[in-house]
């Protein structure tokens, strides 16, 4: 399992957004009293023109990169979100479309996709916390698959509507593919290295400009701290979408429960 996902599955998601806050701003907090102690304001302020120069190239490159893995983080997200919808939609059609076929095969079709859909919401998204299937919900999918693939049509509307059930059920089967591959895939480890080194590198920048004020000096990098820390905290927590306390929810199948069942 992913470093970043055991965190998420291990640590409630809000103590880990005031534990990165926490040490980013008291690790800023000591270094600039430390940096202060050795360094003081007068030797700095000399280089305060040019290091304001380089200060701006790399805050500008280490802004680039936080906010194209805040986008990447949000659309894969939503990405993993859109799937969901649609593959509850594929399994509602599949219900829906059972009323052209004979009761005893209809039955037994709608039977196993309330045990599917069951399987998903009960079983399947606890295991997708891990990255991982639920076996039981598979074993649920393949008798469906096995189902239609026994079935021979007595008419033409039933070869209409098997040939497109089939259809439905690949695609539910493939969408359903993709979302447990979300469940378990994440941003690459070494893009985390960048973003924090990154922070580092420009939080110390910031602490080597010579200030007169030591307490506005405190401020303004306790603030840029805290920023980033959020920052990075937003990216971890939609790193992986099935994951967390602000993961995706099994909602979409919930409310396509009842038609299976009749209601």
């Amino acid at each position: 399992m992913p470093f970043i996902q055991y965190l998420l599955l291990k640590i409630p998601t809000s103590l880990l957004g005031f534990l990165i806050v926490a040490i980013y701003v008291s690790s800023t907090i000591t270094g600039l009293v430390l940096i202060r102690k050795f360094y003081p304001y007068d030797r700095c302020k000399n280089h305060n023109d040019i290091a304001g120069f380089i200060f701006a190239t790399l805050g500008v490159i280490y802004a680039v990169i936080l906010a194209f893995t805040v986008v990447v983080t949000w659309e894969q997200f939503d990405k993993a979100d859109d799937i969901t919808g649609r593959e509850a939609n594929c399994i509602a059609s599949l219900n829906q479309d059972t009323m052209a076929f004979p009761a005893e095969f209809r039955a037994r079709i709608q039977s196993e996709l309330r045990d599917y859909v069951n399987a998903i919401i009960t079983d399947e998204w606890k295991t997708m916390e891990r990255g991982q299937r639920s076996a039981r919900a598979h074993e649920i999918q393949e008798k469906i698959v096995r189902l239609y693939s026994g079935f021979q049509p007595q008419n033409e509307t039933q070869k209409i509507y098997l040939a497109e059930s089939v259809k439905k059920l690949n695609e539910a089967s493939e969408l359903r593919r993709q979302r447990i591959l979300y469940a378990s895939s994440g941003i690459h480890p070494i893009l985390y290295l960048v973003l924090f080194a990154g922070s580092f590198i420009t939080i110390g920048f910031t602490m080597l400009f010579g200030t007169e004020n030591f307490t506005e000096h405190l401020i303004m990098t306790s603030a840029l701290a805290a920023m980033i820390a959020f920052t990075l905290f937003t990216i971890i927590s939609l790193d992986y979408p099935f994951t967390g306390k602000f993961s995706i929810d099994p909602d979409v199948f919930i409310k396509i429960l009842p038609t299976l069942l009749g209601k």
